[in-house]
């Protein structure tokens, strides 16, 4: 999809609509695959230490910047914690950034959408991290935007592509064969609107841009790789360490996986591979890390960026050690060429939960199976 998709003789001005730093990342992959330059014409050589800006009394955005990053701020403090650091990242890089307090009280969500309505009737391309979420359902119901992009959100979007390709509804993975709630009944109209909105039609191309493998195309749909080229170009090589380290998972905070169970694959496989540090999943609970750190003896590390961005800037052990999750398809594309190994371990059926969705051995099976340039762990053993 061309930076000048819009009106002939200036480039579209895209806004993009992100919920977590890995969504914002991926937005910053997709405007430099498709040439869209920032106003500051280049990026700046490094990277600020510090937490981010304060949401309030942040200065105007830079004038003419053709993307515009709005952040649908969550509640939960690690993910808000990257998400400040990542904005900072898209500021250096010459684009707006507008921070929103979405859930920030019972009015937040009217105030939030009443104020980008504006904003989203201009919008020629709207760009998005996640389908799923309700709040981004409802602010496709307002857009007139003819081109819409999807990012990755991780795993999540190998499955929102074969919904779209299959007609479903769109149910997360680890929720589908539940029986839908109230809200879920009550919002169904406008996810139902946003599915249609985000079919191919004469008067609306729909773009995937992702790192996974996708094996079911809707027609019309256009799928372009993301491989990671603007987090190769602006960070690393990193130094590589002699040991392991671990990749967290929420798998256990979603409910798909028993909490026991996988404190003891932790340690058994830290164990089997010398693994010595435990990079934690945002989502993962305070009180859990504080088990596995017990338990396993592991140094648990709170990345302020996503793992891609950690694991480039270094150091990184020489294997990184994942459970099936976006990691083993994204990180052998972060780190190519410095010769790191990602090796992923299969998730046993014994591991999982009495509620955990029927899909969910299948999807996770698929998650590690598909992955290219990993080495494939079939049980936690000795390496």
């Amino acid at each position: 999809m061309s930076p000048r998709a819009g009106h002939p003789g200036h480039p579209a001005h895209t806004l993009a609509f992100v919920e977590s730093p890995v969504q914002l990342l991926n937005v910053l992959e997709w405007a430099h695959a498709h040439g869209l330059h920032g106003t500051t014409g280049q990026a700046r050589p490094a990277l600020p230490a510090r937490a981010g800006r304060p949401a309030a009394g942040e200065p105007a955005p830079p004038a003419g910047a053709p993307l515009t990053l709005v952040v649908l701020s969550p509640t939960d403090p690690m993910t808000r914690g990257q998400l400040r650091r990542m904005a900072d990242l898209a500021r250096d890089e010459g684009y707006r950034v507008r921070w929103e307090e979405a859930r920030g009280g019972t009015t937040a969500p009217f105030h939030t959408v009443g104020g980008l309505a504006g904003s989203l009737r201009r919008a020629e391309r709207i760009v998005m991290g996640d389908p799923f979420s309700r709040y981004v359902q409802l602010l496709l119901t307002i857009t007139r935007a003819r081109d819409l992009v999807v990012v990755d959100d991780g795993t999540a979007t190998m499955e929102f592509v074969a919904q779209l390709a299959r007609g479903e509804r769109l149910v997360r993975w680890h929720r589908k064969g539940g029986r839908p709630g109230a809200r879920d009944l009550l919002f169904a109209p406008v996810s139902s609107s946003a599915r249609r909105r985000l079919t191919p039609s004469a008067r609306r191309r729909v773009e995937v841009f992702s790192s996974m493998p996708v094996t079911e195309t809707p027609d019309g749909v256009t799928v372009t790789a993301n491989d990671f080229a603007w987090t190769r170009a602006r960070f690393g090589p990193p130094r590589i360490t002699k040991g392991a380290d671990l990749v967290g998972t929420s798998l256990v905070e979603t409910g798909v996986v028993d909490g026991d169970r996988y404190l003891t694959a932790v340690r058994d496989l830290a164990g089997a591979h010398g693994a010595t540090r435990y990079f934690a999943h945002r989502r993962e609970s305070a009180q859990k890390l504080h088990r596995l750190a017990a338990g396993t003896g592991l140094e648990i590390v709170r990345p302020d960026l996503p793992l891609e961005l950690i694991a480039r800037r270094g150091p990184i052990g020489r294997t990184v050690l994942s459970f099936p999750s976006t990691v083993v398809h994204t990180l052998p594309l972060a780190l190519a060429g410095t010769g790191v190994r990602v090796a992923v371990c299969d998730i046993d059926p014994s591991w999982l939960t009495d509620t955990a969705s029927p899909r969910a051995q299948g999807f996770l099976s698929g998650v590690t199976g598909t992955a290219r340039d990993v080495h494939r762990l079939t049980a936690v053993s000795p390496a």
